[in-house]
C-alpha cells in the first residue's frame, strides 16, 4: 500500500498540481512562482512521461527489427537522430525567455529564442499525433497531459515577453516628448511590425538552418518527416514490420529474471514445478509467505492464490524490459517486508523456509 501511494503521489498528484499551477499562471494577471513551477514541470514531467512511455509501448527497435507481442517498434527511427536536437534547441529557447526580461535580450536572440519555441511545438504536437493510434486507456492519456502543459507555457511565455517588449516601446515612445499622440501610435505600431517581422525571419532561418545540418550530415532535405514516417506501429508510420515473437511471462519471476542486477539483486538458479528460473530473496520470501499461510489456513491461502492467478500472470505479460521488471520489484518491497514480518512472527524457522524455496541448481561448469 505504501509502494502504491507513493506511485499515486509521483504520477498523478504532482503532476496534476504542477498542472493547475500552470493553468492559473497563463490566466493571472500576477502569477506565482511562475519560474520555479515550469521547470519542475518540464524536467519531472519530462521524466514521469518517458517513464509511462516506456511501460505502457516499451518501444524496442526501429521497423525491421523483430520485437515480441507486448512491445512496439520506436516511435522515431533512430536514423534520423538528429531530430532531437529539435526539443533541445527549443527548451534552451524556452528558459532563455522565462529567465530573461524582454529588456535583458537582444532583439535577434529574443526572435530565435520564440522561433525555437515554436518549432519545438510544431514537433511536439506532431509527436503526440504520432502516439494517438496506440493511446487506448485513462493511463496512456496521461501522456497528453505533458503536451498540453507545453503548449500552456510556451503560450504563457511567448505572452509575457512579447508584452514586456510592448511596454519597452512604449516607455521609449513617452521618453520623446517632442512627438505627437499620432506620431507615438505609428511608431509603436511600425516598432511592433518590424519585430514580427524579425520572429518571422528567425523562425524560417531556423527551419533552414536545421534542414541544412540535416542535409550536410547526410540525412536529407526530408529527415524530419521521415523520423515519424521510417518507423512501425505508429500513426504516421509507412513501413512494414517483420512479424514478432511471442512473450510468455513466469508471473513475478519475470522480475527476478528481466530486471537490472544491481536492483533486483537475483541470487541464484532455481527449479519448481520442473522449470528452472532465475530467483531473488524477493521471490523465495513472497513463497515462503504463501506456503506458511497454505499450512496455517488453506481456505484464505486458496483466495490469496486465485487472486494472484487472477492478477499476477496479466502484470507478468507486462514485464517486458529491465526497467519494468526494476520498477515491480521497487513497488514490491513494501509488501516483501511485511511477508517477511509475517514470517518471523509465525514461523519457528522462518530463514530455513526462505532458503528452500526454488530447489537450488548448481551452475554449469561448461
Amino acid at each position: 500500500m505504501l509502494g502504491l501511494l507513493i506511485v499515486g503521489i509521483v504520477a498523478f498528484i504532482i503532476p496534476g498540481i504542477l498542472t493547475w499551477c500552470n493553468v492559473y499562471n497563463c490566466i493571472a494577471d500576477k502569477p506565482k512562482k511562475e519560474k520555479l513551477t515550469s521547470t519542475l514541470t518540464i524536467l519531472i514531467g519530462g521524466m514521469l512521461y518517458f517513464l509511462l512511455l516506456d511501460i505502457e509501448f516499451e518501444p524496442a527497435g526501429d521497423w525491421y527489427e523483430v520485437i515480441n507481442t507486448l512491445q512496439h517498434h520506436n516511435i522515431l527511427s533512430s536514423e534520423y537522430w538528429l531530430i532531437k536536437f529539435i526539443v533541445l534547441f527549443g527548451f534552451i529557447g524556452y528558459f532563455i525567455l522565462l529567465y530573461n526580461k524582454a529588456s535583458e535580450l537582444p532583439p535577434l536572440l529574443s526572435a530565435l529564442s520564440i522561433g525555437a519555441v515554436m518549432i519545438l511545438n510544431i514537433f511536439q504536437i506532431a509527436y503526440a499525433c504520432q502516439l494517438l493510434v496506440n493511446v487506448k486507456g485513462d493511463i496512456d492519456c496521461l501522456l497528453y497531459l505533458y503536451h498540453a502543459n507545453i503548449l500552456l507555457l510556451s503560450a504563457r511565455v511567448i505572452h509575457r515577453h512579447m508584452k514586456e517588449q510592448v511596454e519597452l516601446f512604449r516607455n521609449r515612445l513617452t521618453e520623446n516628448e517632442d512627438n505627437k499622440t499620432a506620431d507615438r501610435l505609428l511608431n509603436k505600431v511600425d516598432s511592433l511590425s518590424k519585430y514580427s517581422i524579425l520572429i518571422f525571419i528567425a523562425f524560417f532561418f531556423l527551419v533552414a538552418l536545421i534542414e541544412l545540418i540535416f542535409v550536410l550530415l547526410g540525412q536529407g532535405f526530408d529527415a524530419p518527416i521521415k523520423a515519424f514516417t521510417e518507423t512501425a506501429d505508429w500513426t504516421f508510420s509507412k513501413q512494414i514490420p517483420p512479424p514478432p515473437v511471442d512473450y510468455d511471462g513466469h508471473y513475478l519471476c519475470t522480475v527476478a529474471a528481466g530486471g537490472h542486477r544491481k536492483v533486483v539483486k537475483p541470487l541464484r538458479l532455481g527449479t519448481r514445478r520442473n522449470e528452472t528460473i532465475v530467483v531473488n530473496r524477493q521471490l523465495c520470501i513472497a513463497n515462503a509467505f504463501e506456503e506458511l499461510i497454505q499450512v496455517k489456513t488453506p481456505k484464505f491461502h486458496k483466495k490469496i492464490r486465485t487472486f494472484y492467478n487472477t492478477h499476477g500472470y496479466p502484470l507478468s505479460r507486462k514485464i517486458t524490459s529491465p526497467a519494468r521488471a526494476d520498477i515491480i520489484y521497487i513497488i514490491m518491497k513494501p509488501l516483501e517486508w511485511a511477508f517477511l514480518i509475517f514470517l518471523y512472527a509465525f514461523d519457528l524457522r522462518p530463514e530455513q523456509r526462505i532458503a528452500r524455496q526454488y530447489k537450488y541448481i548448481e551452475p554449469s561448469k561448461n
